[in-house]
């Protein structure tokens, strides 16, 4: 089962009983606006507070825009710094939206 949370705000009045069994899950950020991953990081944080250390991938989305990237290469760094998964993707062009669900699969499967 796959749950859109949407982030931002509407996250925060999601109840743990929905995050219950979940087995793991994919953050997207939007590469183009650094917020998002101030939202992604407060995001995990909940989920593994509600439901535990499960598998999970950061994955930022709007590769195709690379000239309106707004992601520093230390904020990437000081993701992978911290031991998380992230690939970089674009929800237009279907580039890495594959290997992102395989890899979560992957690790779900103790990969």
């Amino acid at each position: 089962m796959l749950w859109d949370l949407a982030g931002e705000d509407e996250f925060l009045q999601i109840r743990t009983s929905y995050l219950r069994g979940s087995a793991g899950y994919l953050l997207v950020v939007d590469g183009t606006r650094r917020a998002t991953l101030d939202t992604a990081v407060s995001i995990q944080q909940r989920i593994a507070d509600a439901v535990g250390d499960i598998p999970f991938i950061v994955l930022f989305n709007k590769s195709d825009l690379g000239n309106e990237w707004d992601i520093a290469d230390d904020a990437l760094e000081a993701l992978t710094h911290k031991g998380w998964p992230w690939l970089k993707a674009s929800a237009k062009t279907g580039v890495g939206v594959d290997t992102a669900f395989l890899e979560l699969i992957a690790k779900l499967q103790g990969g």
